[in-house]
């Protein structure tokens, strides 16, 4: 199925998005309003140590005004790679760096309204090498054995789509290790 754009304006330009309108043209013949978030890709980083734990962060969500247990996760700056964006983001976020990055997977956040792009990461061989925090995450680590991790008690604290879907992915992949 092909949908044509008839028409695309920029109505909102931010720091972490930017929003369009777009006017679509259906099957039908018929022409509708969209809005578009415009977000550029992320990754999520499943961080395992030798211990088997998965390495978690809490931090606060002012859109929710809740602080939220979640994988490490952030956004690719322009030109960088989804496995040195992973890469990057664990070293800030944990402060550890993976000698073992496999992308495990890759799915749309919300793609009925964004472009975003999240790329899932299991991150192994973990040793300590920390990068600056960003100046306006204040972050704690949390480490769960994967065998309480993925309990129904510990999945139902969990409120962060990313976190939730990244799990799902990973799993099979962690019960082999």
């Amino acid at each position: 199925m092909r949908i044509e754009i008839e028409q695309s304006k920029k109505i909102y330009q931010g720091r972490a998005f930017d929003v369009r309108k777009d006017y679509i043209r259906l099957p039908n013949g018929s022409t509708k309003q969209r809005d578009v978030v415009e977000h550029p890709p992320a990754v999520t980083i499943l961080p395992v140590d030798e211990e088997k734990n998965i390495w978690f962060i809490r931090q606060y969500r002012h859109p929710v005004d809740e602080v939220l247990l979640e994988l490490p996760a952030g956004v690719m700056d322009q030109g960088e790679s989804p496995i040195g964006t992973a890469q990057r983001e664990i070293r800030e976020e944990i402060g550890m760096y993976a000698n073992h990055l496999e992308l495990i997977g890759k799915f749309y956040l919300a793609p009925g309204y964004s472009t975003e792009l999240m790329y899932v990461f299991l991150a192994r061989e973990l040793s300590r090498a920390p990068l600056p925090a960003d100046d306006d995450e204040f972050i704690s680590i949390e480490k769960i054995p994967i065998h309480l991790a993925f309990r129904t008690e510990h999945l139902r604290q969990l409120r962060d789509a990313k976190t939730i879907a990244a799990l799902l992915l990973v799993r099979d992949h962690l019960i082999n290790l």
